[in-house]
């Protein structure tokens, strides 16, 4: 579609408001480099609001934890470092139960920490108004003299499956360096051309084309579904918000609207309060598969 006509389609949308298609749509689309990515996979457009989001939150992480370890103290610890404490303690137990070799403990288990904390705050971007912070940016827009109807903004990075599938990329980048510290290079070779199925003689060199098949199948599934488990849950959630918030529009257009704008109320309330539950259990669980994935590295087959 041309400059001219995004220019009189916007114009439209403004003088009769948007329809829930076009809002729900307006809301999913990011503040990217390109105006339309060229199929599925294109690795030509950046989302910057993702990019932002996620980076400005991740240094919010590091920052609080780097805060409670240097206010730490050996008396009665205050609500704040008592949080801290309690996180740190879970999230070391889970890794002692997992990872055997305490001197990987060390460093993965701090990793597995700020990944929860980083998340968890991804995650909780959804807790804002949905139309809060897009509202904003809007604004900001026709401040600066830019078209406000191509304002676009999403400001929860775990609904991008970029954004995930890079976190799970980065998990598998770990796994592959601990698979090649423990067992070596020429070892971990082996045993992705032995295992699972580990036969003798003929049989090994007849089987080992299925062995290193069914290894790269067990990595590529593993990070995958890393990835789009944490994106389905929390895409699934913003667009629960939109719904909710569509309600409330449709009870505010008309007099007789009261019991939606009230049904809005109840069920913006009721979802966000479980939400709170999705955010830190998805949290917990990319955490604890980040541990298991690992974990997996030290063992053989």
């Amino acid at each position: 579609m041309s400059a001219d006509a995004h220019a009189t389609a916007a114009g439209a949308v403004a003088q009769r408001g948007p329809t829930a298609g076009e809002y729900i749509n307006h809301h999913l689309r990011h503040f990217q480099n390109i105006s339309e990515k060229q199929g599925i996979v294109d690795w030509n457009y950046i989302n910057y609001d993702s990019v932002f989001w996620s980076v400005s939150l991740g240094l919010l992480a590091v920052f609080i934890l780097w805060r409670a370890a240097r206010a730490a103290t050996s008396g009665v610890p205050g609500r704040f470092q008592a949080a801290v404490e309690l996180l740190v303690e879970l999230v070391d137990t889970q890794a002692k139960g997992i990872i055997s070799n305490a001197a990987s403990r060390r460093a993965v288990a701090p990793a597995a920490l700020t990944v929860f904390v980083w998340i968890f705050f991804m995650n909780a971007m959804d807790l804002l108004p949905v139309d809060l912070l897009p509202r904003l940016w809007e604004e900001a827009h026709r401040v600066t003299g830019h078209d406000p109807h191509h304002a676009y903004m999403r400001v929860v990075p775990t609904a991008d499956l970029s954004i995930t599938l890079g976190l799970s990329i980065s998990v598998l980048l770990i796994c592959l360096y601990y698979n090649i510290k423990i067992k070596g290079l020429f070892g971990w070779i082996k045993e992705l051309f032995s295992a699972p199925f580990h036969a003798h003689g003929i049989a090994a060199v007849l089987l080992a084309p299925a062995n290193f098949a069914l290894n790269l199948i067990e990595f590529g599934a593993k990070t995958i579904s890393h990835g789009m488990r944490l994106w389905g849950n929390m895409y699934a959630g913003e667009l629960v918000f939109m719904l909710i918030a569509l309600m409330g529009a449709a009870g505010l257009s008309s007099l007789g609207g009261i019991g939606l704008w009230i049904g809005h109320i109840l069920a913006g309330s009721a979802w966000a309060i479980f939400h709170i539950l999705i955010i830190a259990l998805q949290a917990f669980i990319f955490m604890m598969l980040t541990l298991v994935y690992i974990g997996q590295a030290h063992e053989g087959h």
